[in-house]
């Protein structure tokens, strides 16, 4: 059984930084690809950062990019989200997730991924 936890959320104020953790138990990494989402508060769950099993593709919402930087650190079997600038726009829960099937590129759609992480509260105070 798949089980994803992600850690590192907390409060922050803006301009400041945080790395969320999406560590893997049950399944290694390497051959899947793994996507982030948050969920604003009173708003729908949204795509956040994908990368492609082999990390060679990535993609990032229009919001995040440039400030946000998805990796992998395949020894740790860890996926993280890297968060720079951060603004009070950026506060929600952040989820990780990944798909069943292998060797497949990241995707923004919730649909495309089969498990997810319990998410991690970010608070960014102006």
């Amino acid at each position: 059984q798949v089980q994803l936890v992600e850690s590192g959320g907390g409060l922050v104020q803006a301009g400041g930084s945080l790395r969320l953790s999406c560590a893997a138990s049950g399944r290694t990494f390497s051959a899947y690809s793994m996507g982030w989402f948050r969920q604003p508060p009173g708003k729908e769950r949204e795509f956040v950062a994908a990368r492609g099993w082999s990390g060679s593709t990535t993609a990032y919402a229009d919001s995040v990019k440039g400030r946000f930087t998805i990796s992998r650190d395949s020894a740790k079997n860890t996926v993280y989200l890297q968060m720079n600038s951060l603004k009070p726009e950026d506060t929600a829960v952040y989820y990780c997730a990944t798909k069943t099937v292998p060797y497949s590129s990241g995707s923004d759609q919730q649909y495309d991924y089969d498990y997810w992480g319990q998410g991690t509260q970010v608070t960014v105070s102006s």
